[in-house]
């Protein structure tokens, strides 16, 4: 089928500065601080019809596991009207919120504060999926290609824009692990992943047995949901996780300086091998499960043991699914392996969530038309620079800058929400080179490393007080 282009699309002699392709937190971070920024041209796209932020985890209670400081705009500029407090003033809810002293607010009021953010600003096109971004070097711009797409996510007219810059900031994708693949994609017994929980709760709570797979804070979690919910001395549910116990989160005051700026320009300095050695050995710092968690977790059992006697619920750390199929119509069947022990087992269930989390989506396909210009490392992955853009050849002239997708190169904070404000502001100062966005020197008591130069650029008036060392 031959679809109409989009009369509406920029005309090629009209390229926009920045053109962003997907619209989730990191994205929207970015759009609300180019705003006030005149000289520039932006648009961003979207396939989904509007912001929703893990919907299916919006469960009643959940909290974010990052002060409402980090908010979209706050750490780089308190001022914006895009701010959360600024959110709460317009909703006539600034004295309850002052009054009510939370810190860490909850998820489904971080959504609703986004979409109001997403509703407001201009230059936001949901519905509209990207397909392809080339360089066109006689014109020294990129096209993007894109679908406009209807309220039933069908077809409905083909696009293209002309820009000086793209920003890619497409989130990450539920991850499944190869052995359990099957399960999700047959339907019958219910095999979910944590994202569509909530959409699936009423069909797991009446299941008799449910099985939650994944130790962080989504499996702990879901569990607590469906521990509240079931009956007790009836609970009928495991939670198994690979890591060594359910951990807690990193949350020390110093353990947060990794989320810093001054962390981020450390570890992207890192020799490829190191950074690769370093990302699964610091889990605890993003995976673990917040201590308020656990806490209202051991409440809970511990509630249902007034009575006498235990609650049926296995919580088991150390264990790996090996395999897993159906059994009958009704159930699966899971092939466990203990670490420590060496010892196996199978589990009979009626359904299991999965706590897996998340991958960086891949690029390669939306990106294919860059590929012949794209630098990678040793991995074949994309090589990002400090200031978040795309390693390309010299003849393209424009630029390609990543939000959470460079993880490998920037370190555990590239998805953190604290950093997501400082990142949108240190692209608007690279893109537009006058610095409209103030940003600090130092950002962390720690010093990371004995790189005397590093020092020396972080604060000039130290200079000399590290002396490098000869052979």
């Amino acid at each position: 089928m031959t679809l109409p282009m989009n009369s509406g699309a920029p005309a090629p002699e009209e390229p926009q500065d920045l053109v962003g392709i997907g619209i989730g937190p990191s994205n929207l971070s970015l759009a609300a601080l180019a705003h006030p920024l005149t000289e520039l041209r932006t648009a961003f796209y979207e396939q989904r019809p509007g912001f929703h932020w893990h919907p299916g985890l919006l469960i009643e209670g959940a909290t974010l596991q990052v002060p409402f400081l980090a908010d979209l705009v706050t750490l780089a500029d308190p001022t914006s009207p895009w701010s959360f407090l600024n959110y709460q003033r317009e909703q006539e809810r600034l004295f309850p919120f002052y009054f009510a002293e939370k810190f860490h607010i909850q998820r489904s009021e971080y959504d609703a504060y986004c979409r109001w953010v997403s509703g407001q600003l201009p230059g936001l096109h949901f519905g509209h999926q990207v397909d392809a971004v080339r360089w066109n070097p006689e014109r020294s711009l990129f096209e993007v290609d894109f679908t406009q797409l209807d309220a039933e996510g069908e077809a409905e007219a083909l696009g293209r824009t002309y820009t000086r810059n793209v920003v890619l900031g497409v989130g990450t994708a539920p991850y499944v692990p190869q052995t359990l693949r099957p399960l999700v994609e047959v339907p019958g017994v219910p095999v979910i992943h944590a994202a569509d929980y909530l959409a699936a709760r009423d069909t797991l709570l009446a299941a008799e047995h449910v099985t939650v797979i994944g130790s962080g804070q989504s499996g702990a979690e879901i569990f607590l949901d469906l521990l509240k919910a079931r009956p007790a001395g009836a609970e009928k549910i495991h939670w198994l996780a690979r890591t060594e116990a359910f951990a807690p989160m990193e949350y020390s005051k110093l353990g947060l300086e990794h989320f810093t700026p001054d962390y981020t320009g450390y570890f992207h300095a890192l020799p490829e091998a190191v950074r690769d050695r370093l990302v699964p050995a610091q889990w605890q710092l993003h995976k673990g499960i917040d201590t308020d968690t656990i806490a209202a977790i051991h409440e809970e059992l511990y509630r249902r043991t007034l009575g006498g006697g235990w609650p049926d619920a296995t919580l088991t750390p150390g264990v790996t699914v090996r395999t897993a199929g159906r059994v009958g119509a009704t159930k699966v069947e899971l092939h466990l392996e203990h670490a420590q022990q060496g010892t196996r087992s199978r589990l009979t269930t009626d359904a299991v969530v999965l706590a897996t989390g998340y991958r960086e989506r891949p690029l390669d396909q939306m990106l294919a038309g860059l590929d012949s210009y794209m630098r990678r490392d040793g991995s074949a992955r994309p090589r990002i620079s400090e200031d978040h853009r795309l390693l390309l050849d010299p003849s393209v002239t424009g630029s390609v800058y990543v939000q959470n997708a460079e993880r490998h190169t920037h370190g555990v904070g590239a998805p953190d929400l604290g950093l997501m404000a400082w990142r949108s502001a240190s692209i608007l100062n690279t893109l537009t080179g006058n610095q409209p966005y103030v940003l600090p020197k130092r950002t962390a008591f720690t010093t990371f490393g004995l790189d005397p130069a590093a020092l020396e650029r972080r604060e000039p008036e130290r200079k000399g007080t590290l002396v490098p060392l000869k052979g």
